[in-house]
């Protein structure tokens, strides 16, 4: 409800204008009649003379009075007695408007009815300054006063909050936005952030989303994220310190994909659209600017790769013969999800003449046994993601997730004469006890196939993981909740 204490309006007749609205325009005149026949105040939000320049006009310039009022749309009249609002109609109505200020014959000459306009207190590009303005903040992070002739972007440079490309100054006003994406109050606790163990609240995870460039739709998927790579079972610190090339990659499932607009098909893994390029970049800066995994620090990579940036992308469930990659995880396909993989960069699978699923199962295969190293074996996962075209192989011969992955598990048993250490002159290899066994390739479940990509082309690609198990990272899924 409006607070009169705070921005009080006048008894009797009050219309609330702004000249950049045709309707406002339109009933000036009858502002106008209004005035001279019983009385009105009229309160402009654009231009102090509009709708003319008289005693009875005021001019609203910090629009205190228009959001203290909770005025949506322009033009507005009300009626206030005793100071307090008695009743209000919004738009313009001939019919409304003779009934509320008792006088007949008004506004006869002009249309009989015509919608407002957005009240310029909130408009979207002025509503969340005002809100900070006129409402107080109820963040608690410490603030951080620049000096006037400071840039706001090298100043996030200077002060080391930045992964190296600009981010976006993380201003009262573009938090409180960012929290609105969330139902969870701001206080509670994410997370312990690695590698320094700090608590992370869903007011910080936001600043670093806003940071990222997200919108506030985005947000409960990066606290999902931010939730799983907090786990023992995905060690976030483990994957810093290790001089493997290797970050949290993002997968996400389900209803949400859509209602973020999420890239599950053409470049999935590149760039240009912003969901997916900003909800693992948040990840990532939360684990920068929160927990102190920074490079040369905790983070060890001797070389690094694109995902430690922040790779994110959705899979197109609709197009995949399989069943989605959240229901192979044990989660229905109407719960939206978001897996954490640890892994290094993709790599491409080329296979342009494959028309059967055998042969494309064996040239899988084949790429395969060189995941991180063709002499590595039963120690890190990997991730399929198989596009459309050569994902439409398999519907037409049939196959299923299952039917797949065992012809292709049978298909990367790997003779251990061939990969211990000193094996075809090359000192690197397993040790050599495993000389004279069949090896698997990848341990149980290490597999992991998601559908995505354009209709054209008949490429697809492997992301090799990191060491897993209890000394490495494991493979978290988590529910996204509002």
């Amino acid at each position: 409800m409006p607070d009169p204490n705070t921005a009080p309006l006048p008894d009797g007749l009050v219309a609330v204008v702004k000249k950049d609205c045709p309707t406002c325009v339109l009933v000036a005149p009858v502002l106008a009649t209004i005035a001279e026949r019983v009385g009105v105040t009229v309160i402009t939000q654009d231009d102090p003379d509009f709708p003319q320049s008289a005693d009875w006009v005021t001019y609203d310039a910090d629009l205190a009075l228009s959001w203290h009022n909770q005025i949506e749309t322009v033009p507005t009249l009300l009626r206030v007695n005793d100071g307090s609002e008695a009743d209000r109609i919004v738009g313009w109505s001939q019919e409304a408007w003779q009934e509320f200020t008792g006088l007949s014959g008004l506004g006869t000459d002009l249309p009989e009815f015509r919608p407002g306009c957005g009240s310029l207190s909130v408009d979207p590009n002025l509503s969340d300054e005002l809100a900070v303005r006129f409402s107080g903040s109820t963040l608690t992070s410490r603030r951080i006063e620049l000096a006037s002739l400071e840039d706001d972007i090298e100043a996030m440079f200077d002060r080391g909050f930045s992964d190296g490309m600009p981010v976006v100054p993380p201003t009262e006003a573009r938090v409180l936005r960012m929290l609105e994406g969330t139902n969870r109050p701001p206080s509670d606790i994410v997370a312990v952030v690695p590698p320094d163990l700090v608590e992370c609240t869903v007011e910080k995870v936001a600043i670093n989303a806003v940071m990222a460039g997200c919108k506030p739709e985005y947000l409960p998927v990066v606290l999902s994220a931010v939730e799983a790579a907090c786990t023992d079972e995905f060690n976030m610190h483990g994957l810093l310190a290790t001089t493997m090339p290797v970050g949290p990659i993002l997968i996400v499932n389900g209803p949400i994909r859509h209602e973020i607009n999420m890239n599950s098909g053409f470049n999935l893994l590149g760039q240009g659209n912003r969901a997916n390029n900003t909800i693992g970049r948040a990840l990532q800066l939360v684990i920068r600017n929160v927990g102190g995994g920074r490079p040369g620090g905790v983070d060890r990579a001797t070389q690094g790769s694109p995902s430690k940036i922040g790779l994110c992308f959705a899979e197109d469930e609709e197009g995949s013969a399989f069943d989605t990659f959240a229901e192979s995880r044990g989660f229905d396909r109407n719960v939206s999800t978001v897996t954490l993989f640890p892994g290094e960069g993709p790599r491409l699978m080329f296979d342009q003449k494959s028309r059967s699923p055998e042969s494309l199962t064996k040239h899988f295969a084949e790429m395969l046994r060189v995941n991180v190293s063709p002499r590595l074996v039963m120690q890190m996962e990997t991730v399929i993601v198989m596009s459309p075209e050569h994902m439409a192989r398999y519907r037409d011969a049939g196959w299923d997730r299952a039917r797949f992955l065992a012809e292709l598990e049978a298909l990367l048993m790997i003779d251990g004469d061939d990969i211990v250490a000193g094996a075809g002159g090359i000192e690197e290899g397993m040790p050599e006890f495993l000389a004279g066994h069949q090896l698997p390739k990848f341990p149980p479940g290490g597999i992991h196939v998601v559908h995505g990509g354009s209709h054209a082309g008949l490429f697809s690609t492997t992301i090799a993981g990191w060491v897993g198990g209890a000394t490495g990272s494991v493979t978290v899924t988590k529910e996204i909740t509002r």
